[in-house]
């Protein structure tokens, strides 16, 4: 289908101490051979921490791992010697490259967090591990690129990752690349007559410059990839 919705209540989902994490694709001991991942992308995570919850120190290779915070604020560290806090608006992308260790927990100062990560396979396997903390985007009414593009660095070729903020009533028009992941994070949208509520997602294949229109406050993450 050029345009499929894949609702929030039929994700998976995992929890452990403090964390709660639901999965778009195939994940861990959720293995779903139908559900592998939607071109490089392999792994969209939503997950909601306690404060000071998250993930301790563990490793990755061959990633890119593109966190958006929705909510609180995440404390980063890495094998590289990055140590951020991450707060709500703001980006982060991890180049594993050839391999990196980190850990993520919610900071505690700032009460409960919520976050959105994608995994991504790099266009170009192995090289040295990277960090790169964004700047929270300026208010803007339409989509904004905060991975990829004029965005972030990310070491797979045409993916980007766009933001947008949209009051009830307001559209966007979806870029003109064969793929698109649309997660209303927040808030009601519709794609086309397909109408999303929080926690759903549509994968757009091969309909570019589709219109996205908030029924409420939405807060509207697009993944958009220049080559199928």
């Amino acid at each position: 289908m050029p345009v499929a919705l894949y609702a929030g209540s039929d994700r998976s989902s995992a929890t452990a101490a403090g964390r709660v994490t639901r999965h778009s694709f195939s994940f861990g001991a959720d293995y779903d051979p139908a559900n592998l991942g939607f071109g490089p992308l392999v792994c969209h995570n939503d997950d909601r921490l306690e404060p000071g919850a998250g993930y301790p120190e563990h490793p990755h290779t061959d990633l890119e791992i593109v966190t958006w915070v929705l909510e609180g604020a995440l404390v980063h560290t890495d094998t590289t010697g990055s140590r951020h806090v991450l707060g709500a608006g703001r980006a982060q992308v991890l180049s594993a490259g050839a391999g990196i260790r980190h850990s993520e927990v919610a900071d505690p100062a700032s009460g409960r967090c919520r976050f959105v990560q994608a995994w991504l396979v790099p266009t170009t396997p192995g090289g040295e591990p990277s960090y790169v903390l964004g700047e929270a985007p300026p208010p803007a009414s339409g989509l904004v690129e905060v991975a990829g593009g004029s965005g972030l660095p990310v070491a797979t070729s045409g993916a980007r990752l766009l933001v947008a903020r949209l009051a009830a009533g307001r559209s966007v028009t979806l870029p003109d690349d064969p793929r698109q992941h649309v997660f209303a994070a927040t808030g009601r949208a519709t794609v086309d007559d397909l109408e999303l509520g929080a926690g759903d997602a549509a994968r757009v294949s091969d309909e570019p410059g589709r219109p996205v229109r908030a029924l409420e406050d939405t807060e509207l993450l697009v993944w958009s990839f220049a080559a199928p």
